[in-house]
């Protein structure tokens, strides 16, 4: 059972960074810091379906790690929740065609290799 929220955790997790991540740079950098730029920003970006969805996504990561916590211990869930990095790290050079690095490489296959001494 814990397994299955680590996936629903690692699946919700990376759908809400990459939608978020897509729709700004879909937006582009932010200039205007006062006040009205900042209301006129927010307002916006509460109409981005992307954004939305990657609330929701969040919002859903957020209780089934609740979930993973009431069936494993904190020990186990941490860890195993960090297989949602090695996944955004794919995901980001192969649908954002994101440039990765040599060293971003290797620290995510660290991460992959602690995630797999944890299920054995």
């Amino acid at each position: 059972m814990a397994w299955l929220f680590v996936a629903v955790i690692v699946i919700s997790t990376v759908s809400s960074d990459l939608l978020q991540s897509w729709e700004m740079k879909r937006h582009g950098e932010v200039k205007d810091f006062g006040a009205g730029g900042i209301g006129r920003l927010l307002k916006l970006l509460l109409t981005k379906a992307p954004l939305i969805g990657s609330v929701v996504f969040l919002a859903i990561s957020f209780y089934a790690f609740l979930a993973l916590l009431a069936v494993a211990d904190l020990s186990f869930a941490v860890p195993a929740t960090a297989l949602s990095l090695v996944a955004e790290t794919v995901l980001a050079r192969l649908v954002l065609r994101e440039r990765v690095t040599a060293a971003r490489w290797g620290g995510t296959a660290l991460v992959a290799v602690g995630v797999a001494l944890l299920a054995v």
